[in-house]
């Protein structure tokens, strides 16, 4: 597949499978209006989290959204871990940690997690992988603002060459089929650059106001239409819908799927 608007210069470029996956009010809030780490989703949206690991490669999660929850989401259920050892792939998907600092909390619960870590800086931020990362992949400059707070105020352009280049390069390692956890300045970062394939939400029958919405206020490019591919009550009065594009986004790898 091609990435829309990555620069001719660059040639086609294979990216990967990338699904959104938040679970939020009626209202469309993450978080209360004090803000803090969402307490959203019960027991039925657990699972389906974990269905969403399961199918998942990688993990992006912003590092505002890991200093506030102190750790990533992690596959418990014994029949999708014994799903994944029978495909011949780990127990857990890859934590991308996209910090515009390249700096977390080492004393961090994560750090202590059962999971592979990479981090995803801006070229600058760290010339090797600090201290608990595995890996470091690095943003070109074009790219700095869209873990930050800058990104409401100047929004991500389609020319924009940082994050194609970058999901090139998870692809080409593997990485075919990437959740995207959040935080919101990332959501709609990807989302402004076309890059995102899929929504996953689950919707909790709550309304809580405020101002923490899954997606900032800055206007996204008209970038068609999203057709439905599953919705599903999920017990506790939550509903479970997913979306995907018509034309299988921009970030089809071959045989990434859709499923589960």
């Amino acid at each position: 597949m091609s990435a829309a608007g990555a620069g001719s210069d660059l040639g086609p470029l294979r990216l990967p499978q990338v699904r959104l996956v938040l679970a939020v009010s009626l209202d469309g809030r993450l978080a209360p209006p004090e803000g803090g780490a969402a307490q959203l989703g019960g027991a039925g949206d657990r699972r389906a989290l974990e269905e969403a690991l399961a199918w998942a490669d990688g993990c992006l999660i912003g590092a505002q959204t890991l200093r506030l929850h102190g750790s990533t989401c992690l596959i418990r259920q014994a029949d999708l871990l014994e799903r994944r050892r029978l495909q011949g792939r780990p127990p857990q998907p890859w934590a991308l940690a996209v910090s515009r600092s390249g700096w977390l909390d080492p004393q961090l619960p994560f750090f202590h997690q059962p999971v592979r870590r990479a981090l995803v800086a801006p070229a600058g931020a760290s010339s090797s992988p600090p201290l608990g990362f595995e890996r470091l992949w690095t943003l070109p400059p074009d790219a700095e603002p869209l873990a930050g707070s800058a990104a409401e105020a100047n929004p991500p352009q389609a020319g924009s060459r940082g994050w194609p280049g970058l999901l090139a390069a998870l692809a080409a390692e593997g990485m075919d089929r990437l959740l995207l956890l959040g935080g919101a300045r990332l959501a709609a970062s990807l989302l402004a650059l076309d890059l995102v394939d899929g929504l996953q939400l689950t919707l909790v029958p709550r309304l809580l106001g405020g101002a923490h919405s899954w997606l900032p206020l800055a206007p996204l490019p008209a970038a068609g239409r999203w057709q439905l591919e599953e919705s599903r009550p999920l017990g506790q009065g939550e509903l479970l819908v997913r979306y995907g594009r018509p034309n299988g986004g921009t970030g089809s790898a071959p045989g990434a799927g859709t499923g589960p």
